[in-house]
């Protein structure tokens, strides 16, 4: 089953486009608790959080995932498609059912979660058909714009994709999508086209090192071989890093009432205020105050 496309995207998402189902309360909670709070459920996972955020700057990224022909999946990609979201290359799968997460968050922390992202695994490489088919390039004139990857593909996707012709040419943006997932990344760790966004654990996890902060995560990842890396710390200081030089931003002290998307809306501020010809210090401003703004809840 394929939507139809209109113009070309400005940018790709790649990964996970599923059901968030959220648990919040202003409470504490510890393990074991049962509080009183609100739960919502609402279009999610990294690539689409990044995808719904591009479309707020005024972009139009296309997503290339996986969504079963199922209630849920249709419900989605109406959802997507209202928010402005080019679905074409969307993978419809009616043997599939559309994947979901679940997270508990208390006082603007993270208690627990559970991300099923099992369709788009078994999905494999068949999300990626657009990039060779073309509708959005094929291995010998690949798409040249800019790539938003998340690491919820399995590692032998990853792997794939980073010796692949179709990605030669891209700019890709890259996200681990949870700390569980980090070392899924280690193929694209030294990609020459590749920009990783990172916190500082996800960094620890990648490089084998313990940083102490969002700097030393970011010069340990450059040791390594990344040619750009963006690292987040929570309310500290987040650092854009290259060989060459580091920058770094604080992000404006607000009151967390969620967390769950804030590092994906770091992400796509920032992607959003490069294409709109921002240098890197203006950059990782905006997206460590879109990130803010998310947190606070300024952001809806």
């Amino acid at each position: 089953m394929r939507h139809s496309m209109t113009r070309n995207p400005d940018i790709l998402c790649i990964g996970s486009v599923l059901w968030d189902i959220i648990g919040r309360t202003d409470l504490p909670m510890v393990l074991g608790n049962d509080k009183p709070g609100r739960i919502e459920r609402l279009p999610g996972g990294v690539a689409l959080n990044i995808a719904m955020t591009l479309a707020r700057f005024g972009l139009r990224p296309a997503l290339l995932s996986v969504v079963g022909d199922d209630p849920a999946g249709r419900e989605l990609v109406a959802a997507c498609t209202a928010l402005g979201l080019d679905c074409a290359p969307l993978l419809v799968d009616a043997e599939l059912p559309t994947d979901q997460y679940m997270a508990v968050e208390a006082q603007g922390a993270l208690v627990a979660a559970r991300a099923d992202a099992h369709s788009l695994e078994a999905a494999g490489a068949r999300i990626l058909a657009p990039m060779a088919d073309g509708r959005l390039g094929r291995a010998e004139a690949p798409w040249a714009g800019p790539v938003a990857l998340d690491g919820n593909l399995t590692e032998a996707l990853l792997a794939e994709i980073a010796e692949s012709p179709l990605f030669a040419r891209a700019d890709l943006r890259i996200a681990p999508a949870s700390p569980g997932k980090a070392e899924r990344l280690r193929p694209l760790l030294t990609h020459p086209h590749a920009t990783l966004y990172v916190n500082r654990e996800e960094a620890g996890l990648l490089t084998g090192t313990r940083p102490a902060n969002a700097a030393a995560a970011a010069a340990a990842l450059i040791a390594a071989g990344a040619r750009r890396v963006l690292v987040t710390a929570g309310a500290e200081m987040a650092v854009d890093a290259t060989p060459d030089r580091v920058l770094s931003a604080v992000p404006p002290p607000v009151q967390a009432r969620r967390i769950t998307g804030a590092g994906d809306t770091f992400m796509a501020a920032h992607i959003a205020a490069e294409l709109a010809g921002a240098d890197p210090e203006e950059a990782l401003r905006a997206a460590v105050e879109g990130a803010a703004a998310y947190v606070s809840g300024e952001i809806a």
